[in-house]
């Protein structure tokens, strides 16, 4: 059976005074998660402060599908992991280069007595061995594959070639060292450009722009995105 690879609707380029609408007419398109992002003034510059857990809030009733927080950040506390629990969402995924050592570890047991999976995020040209430790202790392996590649240096991020083999690289540490960690990859994906990255075999696609942005409306970008990995995981032989 050809493998279902998931596709997460990414909320970084939407239009959020009609955040719900846009959400659910996204999930009833057949995206698997919904992927709301959060930044502080630190990790992109141009999208300062941008989501939190009022969104998942103002989002949790218009749709069943999981939500993701991913977060780029410095800091973290366990007063935000409970607002976002409280909130609705399902999964926490935060940056790898800011969380290390003791202070992660803290952070997974907060998840984990909330009942909130963790996911590890590898920004822009962080390396794999970040996460050669917690790997073992982590839902999710979430690659940001946005490079300097076809790039306008505004909202339309390619992304890098290197990540090819980054993905590569991941996707063989968790079938080795923890088969049940998604491994997701997320950054100027579109349905002509994805195959290379399909091929390594990631289990989670973050899309935005190339649903939101469609010329013919989300849920077109949705069924095209839908097909295009379809074909790539079928090309590949995937399961």
């Amino acid at each position: 059976m050809m493998k279902h690879i998931k596709i997460a609707a990414g909320l970084a380029h939407v239009d959020y005074g009609h955040i719900a609408d846009i959400v659910k007419e996204a999930s009833d398109a057949g995206a698997d998660y919904i992927h709301s992002d959060a930044a502080d003034m630190h990790d992109l510059q141009n999208m300062k402060l941008m989501g939190g857990w009022q969104v998942i809030q103002g989002i949790r009733p218009v749709t069943e599908k999981p939500i993701e927080c991913h977060i780029y950040t410095e800091s973290m506390d366990v007063m935000f992991i409970d607002q976002i629990k409280e909130a609705g969402a399902n999964m926490l995924v935060i940056p790898a280069e800011h969380f290390i050592g003791a202070q992660l570890a803290y952070i997974i047991n907060w998840c984990r007595e909330r009942n909130l999976k963790v996911g590890l995020t590898l920004g822009c040209y962080t390396p794999l061995c970040f996460v050669e430790e917690s790997i073992y202790d982590i839902d999710r392996l979430h690659i940001v594959t946005h490079g300097v590649d076809e790039t306008d240096g505004h909202d339309n991020w390619g992304w890098r070639r290197s990540a090819v083999d980054l993905v590569k690289r991941a996707r063989k540490m968790i079938d080795e060292k923890n088969p049940k960690c998604e491994l997701a990859i997320d950054g100027g994906l579109r349905a002509d450009n994805l195959e290379p990255l399909i091929e390594c075999n990631p289990d989670v696609v973050v899309l935005s722009s190339a649903i939101f942005k469609d010329p013919e409306g989300i849920t077109a970008g949705v069924k095209r995105c839908r097909q295009a990995i379809d074909a790539a995981a079928e090309k590949f032989n995937l399961e």
